[in-house]
């Protein structure tokens, strides 16, 4: 399988073979969901959370005595069916929605999702990513002239970082590290961007696996 190599001024360089291991891995849907899936309740943030009769400021004295007043018996002032009192069955913050994932069932996920990007069309491979200035204008420019259209992730090697402060602040574009790519954002994205750096870590990576 070969791919265009374009540089950052939108022109195509050199026509480069992809590793099949890597790039050319056939679909499957119900694999990449279930990756999916966990990766998202894994990044889920527990917010919600209700006071209990443990947790509600108030004296735990009973404030009157348990027999003589003509009064309903209570035992303190936190409790739940008084106002002001502790939720019963409200939402807590201990609440768990990790889900663990074999590594297995996670490296052929990704595999799965880079190569429908290929199939796709929504990967596009660049011959270097270093600009002559470090400035978010001139990289903003460059997608421009790469006609992308629609959300894009940038697989970013170690030796790129500066792309990371030129283009997180540009509208429906965010880079990660090649190290850390996934599938939850590469599908959550349109294209994706990996310069010729960054396709060769991916086979060295897992092509030999």
């Amino acid at each position: 399988m070969k791919i265009a190599v374009h540089n950052l001024a939108g022109k195509k360089v050199v026509d480069m073979e992809l590793s099949d291991a890597v790039f050319g891995v056939p679909a499957n849907d119900a694999l990449t969901h279930q990756v999916y899936v966990a990766q998202y309740s894994n990044r889920r943030k527990v917010i919600a959370h209700a006071k209990g009769r443990a947790e509600v400021a108030g004296s735990g004295k009973k404030p009157w005595a348990q027999k003589g007043t003509g009064r309903a018996r209570t035992g303190a002032a936190r409790n739940p069916i008084w106002r002001g009192g502790g939720s019963i069955f409200g939402p807590t913050k201990n609440r768990n929605f990790k889900k663990n994932i074999p590594d297995k069932m996670k490296r052929k996920a990704l595999l799965i999702s880079l190569s429908d990007k290929v199939r796709s069309g929504d990967l596009i491979v660049i011959d270097d990513m270093k600009l002559k200035e470090r400035k978010t204008k001139q990289f903003a420019a460059a997608l421009k002239k790469l006609k992308i259209k629609g959300s894009l992730l940038i697989g970013v090697a170690d030796s790129e970082r500066e792309i990371v402060l030129c283009s997180r602040n540009i509208p429906k574009v965010d880079p990660i590290s090649i190290k850390q790519l996934n599938v939850f954002d590469i599908l959550n994205r349109k294209n994706l961007i990996l310069s010729k750096e960054s396709v060769k870590f991916l086979e060295n990576k897992y092509g030999q696996k």
